[in-house]
Parts: C-alpha cells; structure tokens; sequence
C-alpha cells in the first residue's frame, strides 16, 4: 500500500489513491491500480427515509481484521485508557509491569488532556468522541492512534461544557459522539468559539428563507439550556433534557428500519452509511470493517438523529445517485499529518466538501475510517 500512495504522489494521482474507498479496497487485496473506485468495494442499499433524514448503508464483501484496536468507550470502561487534566497529580500507567507516574504538565487547559494508553493494543480516537468529567466535558479534536505502552499523550481537545471550570469526576466513556454540526467545527474548522456555537445552536446548516422551523429550534436549545443545562452541557441539552426524549424516539424509528433493510445480507457485511437531509447528502462515515462499524454505529446514530431534529424538516429526499456522487473522490488541498509506524491523517478539501481519512500503519495498513462531509459554513 505504501509504494502504491508514493507512486501516486509520483505520477500525480493523488485525488485517486486519498479517497478512502481506495485504500480499503487496496489494504483487503494486496494491490492497487489507478482505475479503483469506491464502487469496486463498496455496494450502497436502499435508503432508510424517516421524516427528513435518509441513511443509506454501505456493504462490503471484503472487510479488514479491526480486533487489534481498542475504542475509547472500550478503554476509558476497562480502565485501559485514563485521561486527566493537564497537572492532576496521581495518574500513572504500568511499564514492563512498573508503575510510572505520569510527567506534571503546566496547568489544566481548556484545550489539552492527558492521556495514557496502557492497553496492549493501539487506541483509535475519533473526532467528536466525548468524555465527561474533570473541569469541563471535552470532545477529540481529531481521529489519530495512540500506540500501546506510549507515553503520556498531551491530548488536544474541544469543550463542550461552555459554563464550568470546577473540579468534576474522573473522566470517564460518555458513549456519545457530538451531532455533525458540532463534529464538524471540531475535525474540519478546529475552532473552538465555533464549537460553543454549535452546541448553543443546534445545526449550522443555513435554512432557506421560507423553510419550516425544526423541531429542534435554537429556541428549543436555550430553553433547555436555561430549564436543565446552565453548564451548556452536551450531554444535559441533547440527551438528558426534554430534548433528549425527540431524538430518543427517532432514533427508535430508523434503527428499526435500518435492521429490517440490513438483516438479510449474505457474504456482505455493513461498513458505513452515507446521510442525507431531506434533498442534501450531508455525510458520511465509513469504516475498514464491519465489526467496527458496529462498535460505533448506536453513537453515530444517535448524533445524526440530533442534527435531523436541528434542520428544517423538508420533505425532500435524496436518490442513490446522489449517494453515490457523494462518494466520489476529491481533487482538492491536500494536507497530512503522521506518527511513523503508528498512523496517517489526512485532510482532502474541495469546494463544500471535506474528505478526512485515518490509516493505521500497524499491524497491517488500512483506512480505519473515512469521513466526508459537506460543510455548512
């Protein structure tokens, strides 16, 4: 796979071999021409449509062995993975079977967390991922991997918990990965200002003049702010507030639909799925295999069912066409980001549309995930 990326740096195909389709397609067979197309891996279904939101699931037949890598929720549960405040005395982690004390960092920070991987296994963090506790609720900032046995980590995060800097619980897995309005301020514009806005907000996607309201309004947001969230918690506006009782129900409804249109597949496994509202084809998280779709897919429900309640509710939806015009690669500014031997980042841009991809280096190469997403602002 590596040769196949520098060749095509090399002979300029660099739109080609980014697009995560691609490399899943390149890391399950061994090989690489420059005709692959998301299509030669992937086979989109029917979409599940539930008011203004359709899914569209994305099968494979071929699916990457994913069970050397540990999630957050599974890490942070086990007590595998410990995350403190940048200062916090106390937190340590076992080398060749030693305790070490982890290094006292300046300060805690609104931006930066600690983290230890004392698993055996790589960590995989995802952008938007959320753990509660310490002085605020944070989210990722970005997807990477934490190798196993690694040293401290300064962890780079956002605050989703705009009125509290108090000492709170240990951090612990909240199970919840931010709505795509927020999620997006945080992976793609990395601004934390605009991270606040979006939680105060609820979508970022501008309405047409005449839309109908959502039923999730800004107005709906404050009012659970004011009643139940005073901290503007995530977690308190969207999922344990009067709010949370919406999303809870349509959740209910498309994953209904959702295991009816998946549950007879034969040698295919579910990897991903594309996401529409109403007429926009907004989204898409795609992983290298189906387990770890699975791993993560009652979360990412759950975020796209807020942003479905946070937009207006037209009626409109999207064809399979547009689906699969959604997954088409990208030709735009490329940037990358890599720890040798353990991970590379990169980020695709082109007109509204921001391709970002995680590969694992080890133990075998692959695109562990790849989301695309059609920016609101």
């Amino acid at each position: 796979m590596e040769r196949s990326f520098l060749n095509a740096i090399a002979t300029g195909l660099l739109g080609i071999i980014t697009l995560g389709g691609v490399a899943l397609f390149c890391a399950a067979h061994g090989s690489c021409s420059a005709s692959a197309r998301p299509e030669s891996g992937w086979r989109l279904l029917d979409p599940i449509h539930y008011e203004n939101i359709s899914i569209f699931p994305v099968v494979s037949a071929s699916t990457l062995d994913t069970s050397p890598f540990l999630t957050l929720d599974e890490g942070l549960s086990s007590g595998e993975v410990l995350v403190s405040e940048q200062g916090a005395a106390g937190l340590a982690r076992t080398r060749n079977g030693r305790p070490v004390v982890v290094p006292q960092y300046p300060g805690a920070s609104v931006n930066q967390l600690v983290l230890v991987n004392r698993s055996k296994r790589p960590l995989l963090l995802l952008a938007g991922e959320l753990v509660s506790g310490g002085k605020q609720d944070r989210i990722i900032a970005k997807d990477r991997i934490v190798a196993p046995g690694a040293d401290p980590l300064p962890l780079d995060v956002f605050c989703v918990e705009h009125g509290r800097w108090s000492t709170g619980s240990q951090f612990n897995a909240a199970k919840t990965i931010v709505h795509p309005s927020v999620r997006e301020q945080a992976a793609v514009k990395q601004d934390q200002q605009e991270v606040w806005s979006a939680v105060a907000g609820g979508s970022t996607a501008k309405a047409a003049p005449a839309a109908p309201e959502a039923r999730l309004s800004s107005r709906a947001v404050a009012e659970a702010i004011t009643v139940e969230a005073p901290t503007e918690s995530y977690t308190k506006i969207y999922e344990q507030s009067r709010v949370g009782g919406s999303v809870d129900e349509l959740v209910e409804q498309v994953q209904k639909r959702f295991g009816r249109a998946t549950s007879g597949l034969k040698g295919e496994h579910v990897v991903g799925v594309v996401v529409a509202y109403g007429g926009e084809v907004a989204w898409s998280d795609i992983f290298a295999s189906g387990d770890l779709f699975d791993q993560y897919w009652s979360k990412l429900l759950r975020s796209y069912a807020v942003e479905a309640l946070a937009r207006t509710m037209l009626r409109e939806t999207a064809s399979a066409d547009d689906a699969r015009e959604f997954l088409h690669h990208l030709n735009g500014r490329e940037t990358q980001e890599s720890e040798p031997g353990v991970y590379r980042w990169r980020e695709i841009t082109q007109g509204h549309l921001a391709l970002i991809e995680l590969d694992a280096l080890q133990p075998k190469p692959m695109t562990l995930h790849r989301l695309l997403l059609h920016r609101t602002s």
